[in-house]
């Protein structure tokens, strides 16, 4: 087969790989997905994920940042390995510079924040090479980004309240009403 037909072949792969620990998030997304021509397969973890990459690596993937069991980052490194040319996405709740570069480096082609709707992830990953994201046009807040680091650390801390607010160094007074709340916009 000549470099052309590979490469034909290679763009006419539309499989995907969608990581996320949220199933009912990673369910919309499959469909959402599929409607625009791809064929998804789904995973909740790292250990799921590898083993289906390992088995037949998707051309494209979009994968979760903080997975039950470990790192969307593993994920990124088992498909750049089993298959360079694929194009990931990382998503995540919160995020931070150094993170976005660890996946960069890894080989994601994108690093978009949560909650990310289908057209931003259709986008980054069918995006050409040489062109650059466009800036949301509503991006997070500030107290928004905070309220989704507390609730990140509150799960992290299997919703112990005195554990969440002893590792964000606040009162445990002062969490509870943050908890309280609803999410700001």
């Amino acid at each position: 087969m000549t470099d052309p037909e590979l490469r034909q072949i290679e763009a006419d792969d539309k499989s995907l790989l969608i990581v996320d620990d949220d199933k009912a998030f990673q369910t919309r997304l499959a469909r959402a997905m599929e409607k625009r021509g791809f064929l998804t397969d789904t995973a909740e973890g790292v250990r799921e994920a590898v083993a289906k990459i390992a088995a037949s690596a998707p051309a494209f993937a979009v994968v979760d940042m903080r997975l039950g069991d470990g790192s969307g980052l593993d994920v990124i490194e088992a498909l750049r390995q089993h298959r360079p040319d694929a194009r990931a996405v990382i998503l995540t709740g919160y995020g931070n510079i150094a993170t976005a570069v660890t996946a960069v480096k890894l080989g994601a082609i994108d690093y978009l924040s949560k909650p990310a709707d289908a057209d931003d992830v259709f986008v980054a990953l069918t995006r050409e090479g040489d062109e650059k994201a466009i800036p949301p046009e509503n991006p997070m807040s500030a107290d928004r980004v905070r309220w989704e680091h507390i609730q990140r650390v509150y799960e992290m801390c299997e919703r112990n309240v005195s554990e969440t607010a002893r590792r964000l160094n606040m009162h445990r007074r002062t969490l509870q009403r943050i908890l309280a709340k609803r999410a700001p916009r």
